[in-house]
């Protein structure tokens, strides 16, 4: 069960810290409010409502991780960026949990 519905929001095992490696930016696209209030030292905050406006920010010949509180938001991210070229997209889920991954 656990297991069909990460893959239903894109969460895989994926290995994080190499993706760190070769350069992944970490996403998080919670409200600023949200970020404030704790994230992934380093990751960039692009909240899912203003993605479309920070795809230049972004690059595309890098994976991208995005992150969010629970996966639901940052599924939605990796579907959006997938759809605007960018062809190396992970979904982290919840961004305590990946930290957690990626120590």
């Amino acid at each position: 069960m656990i297991e069909s519905i990460k893959k239903m929001f894109g969460i895989t095992s994926t290995d994080y810290k190499e993706l760190l490696k070769r350069g992944a930016t970490i996403v998080d696209v919670r409200t600023r409010a949200e970020y404030n209030n704790g994230h992934i030292r380093g990751a960039v905050n692009i909240p899912l409502n203003n993605l479309s406006n920070h795809y230049s920010s972004l690059s595309k010949t890098k994976p991208v991780i995005t992150c969010c509180a629970s996966g639901v938001r940052s599924a939605q991210a990796k579907n959006i960026l997938q759809a605007n070229g960018f062809n190396e997209v992970y979904n982290g889920g919840g961004w305590e949990g990946l930290s957690n991954k990626i120590q």
